[in-house]
């Protein structure tokens, strides 16, 4: 049984991972660190968890814990690790944006892995620091690594994605209002999501031409979940990029190549990604679909520590879809 910390537990990442960690059987939470609920019962923040997890935010921590988990907003853990200090075994997930591109990676002297595990598992098994992807860029990676991989991703690549309200965080701001969110969709950030630099690293991490890519986010009027679709011209049949994808992802757990065209509800509330792939003509249409904040943020940081700590990838994440 492993000690891990919790910083930043009063969003919405922080609290889907205490969900997470409080039923995982090899970890035991030591803290919570809140430094504006310090004092006060979590399940005050989080409610489902009255009974479930009796602890108090605090605003120390412990030095000696096994595994730091930083959910944090971006730009926050540099600052946090420069004021506080963890022991030299100390494993560190960060859930910010801060130390995932190859230039910002090194940080105290401390290399960060990025951490898909889809992509680059034996290097996550032997981290120390890992820099968890974000939600966008894991439900796009998942989509095209395999045609990246096979070198068919040379053309540009069009792409639009979906995402629930949660993706905001919970600090309130004009687009997160129920009053303005609700029965209402709009676009953010066109084709400048700084998501893109991250995507853009793993897909030329192959060595292969990579086509532009044209990507659309989109807030959408539910809570959780995101759907993205990506098409390109791509001349190889069907059935051999079926072939392709499912070569790619036979060891993702998580990663279900499937036939039939998907939809958010089948992941909501798990660590899953579905995708699939439909062709017309000379076009691949690949769509892909994940919960923003279990595969997107949370449930990846739990995967990545799984593997950091010689687990059972899936250890503590068979979860159930909330389908209906």
């Amino acid at each position: 049984m492993i000690k891990a910390g919790v910083i930043g537990g009063s969003g919405y990442t922080g609290g889907e991972l205490l969900r997470l960690l409080v039923n995982h059987p090899s970890v035991e939470i030591d803290l919570v660190f809140s430094t504006t609920r310090a004092g006060q019962s979590i399940a005050q923040t989080h409610p489902d968890l009255w009974g479930v997890l009796n602890m108090a935010f605090t605003d120390t921590v412990n030095a000696a814990v096994d595994i730091v988990f930083l959910c944090l907003g971006h730009g926050n853990s540099s600052k946090f690790l420069t004021e506080h200090k963890f022991s030299a075994s100390t494993k560190i997930v960060d859930l910010s944006n801060e130390f995932r591109l190859k230039n910002d990676a090194i940080f105290q002297k401390n290399p960060y892995i990025y951490g898909l595990p889809e992509l680059i598992k034996t290097e996550i098994s032997s981290a120390n620091h890992v820099a968890n992807p974000g939600c966008f860029a894991t439900a796009i990676q998942l989509a095209l690594l395999p045609l990246a991989q096979s070198n068919q991703l040379q053309n540009e690549v069009h792409i639009n994605a979906t995402t629930g309200s949660t993706g905001a965080g919970v600090s309130l701001s004009p687009t997160s209002h129920f009053s303005w969110r609700n029965n209402n969709i709009s676009w953010y950030k066109p084709f400048t999501h700084q998501h893109l630099a991250e995507i853009g690293e793993s897909l030329h991490s192959f060595g292969n031409a990579i086509g532009k890519l044209r990507f659309m986010p989109q807030r959408g009027n539910f809570t959780r979940g995101i759907l993205a679709t990506a098409y390109t011209v791509c001349t190889e049949p069907l059935e051999q990029l079926q072939a392709t994808y499912r070569s790619f992802y036979a060891d993702a757990p998580f990663v279900q190549v499937v036939d039939e065209p998907v939809h958010l509800k089948q992941v909501v509330n798990t660590n899953q990604c579905h995708v699939h792939l439909h062709k017309h003509e000379d076009v691949i249409l690949i769509t892909s679909v994940i919960d923003n904040l279990i595969k997107g943020a949370s449930g990846q940081a739990v995967q990545n520590m799984n593997l950091m700590f010689g687990w059972a990838e899936d250890l503590g994440l068979n979860l159930k879809a909330s389908i209906f």
